[in-house]
């Protein structure tokens, strides 16, 4: 008898060996041993409490920054999504957000509530869980500068509850525990004229537009910044923007638009994306000595 035929009972759903190439932007990757859809943070919290510990458990957003290898996922794939995961509140100079909620949506709340400062994740294609793991950030500000505290649940389905000063935020990493599932954050913001806030946010939205291959089927900025460089210059400089790179399908490139951004142009694997970066990473460190570091996650089994 497998793991899979006494997994806890739930209120949410059970999927054995569900693709999850449609959950990614890439559209690419192998099936979960197990998808859960949770019902809501209780229903969580018991099914981690009952699951048997040996069973490894991976925490997918929206899809947005992360390859999912062609031989699929190992145990259960959580996916928080749904109202009870994505629901966002104001009061006062605080906004109150679901790790499944939209960065792009939490910014508008702002907005409507008339509080600066968060405008920056409408630049940022996540989710709230995403962004507090990663202390997602652009154009010149973090998580860190606006994050108040969050909660979450551990492997074992027990409450955790972090301030900010406890993630011991830096570029793009925290040192919180990489297992802890984050249901709801919460951030504060300075009061500011609500048109003022949609206007900073227009002109962002419109910015990324421009400027990031957003309407491709892609996963955000594959690389983090090494210290006094930029990473979309050392890729083009390498001469890897537009370039098709495959490994066992269609093959996938960096984006001409932006040489930071990978995309799927039409029957990549992710062999073939995963493939390229590592490609790029080791040509740019042969030439110039700087070792570029992913910032798009990586998850599951070759094929």
């Amino acid at each position: 008898m497998s793991w899979r035929d006494t997994l806890p009972p739930v209120r949410g759903k059970l999927l054995h060996d569900e693709p999850l190439a449609a959950f990614t932007w890439f559209r690419v990757g192998g099936a979960a041993d197990v998808l859960f859809l949770p019902a809501d943070a209780d229903d969580l919290a018991a099914f981690l409490k009952a699951l048997d510990p040996a069973v490894p458990v991976t925490v997918l957003g929206v899809g947005s920054n992360v390859i999912v290898r062609d031989g699929g996922v190992e145990g259960v794939v959580i996916r928080l999504a749904g109202r009870p995961f994505a629901a966002i509140t104001t009061e006062d100079d605080t906004i109150t957000a679901g790790a499944g909620a939209l960065d792009a949506m939490v910014a508008k709340a702002s907005a409507r509530a008339g509080l600066a400062g968060l405008e920056f994740y409408a630049g940022i294609p996540g989710t709230i869980g995403g962004a507090l793991t990663m202390n997602a950030g652009c154009y010149g500000s973090e998580t860190k500068d606006v994050l108040v505290s969050a909660w979450g649940l551990t492997r074992r389905g027990e409450r955790v509850d972090y301030a900010v000063a406890d993630f011991g935020y830096t570029y793009r990493h925290s040192e919180a525990p990489a297992d802890i599932l984050w249901i709801e954050a919460t951030y504060r913001g300075t009061p500011d004229d609500p048109e003022a806030v949609a206007a900073r946010i227009a002109d962002i939205t419109a910015r990324r537009e421009t400027t990031q291959p957003i309407r491709e089927k892609t996963g955000g900025s594959t690389f983090k910044n090494p210290p006094g460089h930029s990473s979309w210059k050392l890729v083009d400089e390498a001469g890897w923007r537009g370039r098709l790179h495959k490994v066992t399908g269609g093959g996938a490139m960096f984006s001409e638009l932006h040489s930071n951004f990978m995309i799927n142009p039409g029957e990549a694997t992710a062999a073939d994306i995963e493939g390229l970066g590592e490609a790029v990473r080791a040509d740019v460190l042969a030439t110039t000595g700087v070792q570029l570091d992913w910032e798009i996650k990586r998850i599951g089994r070759p094929k």
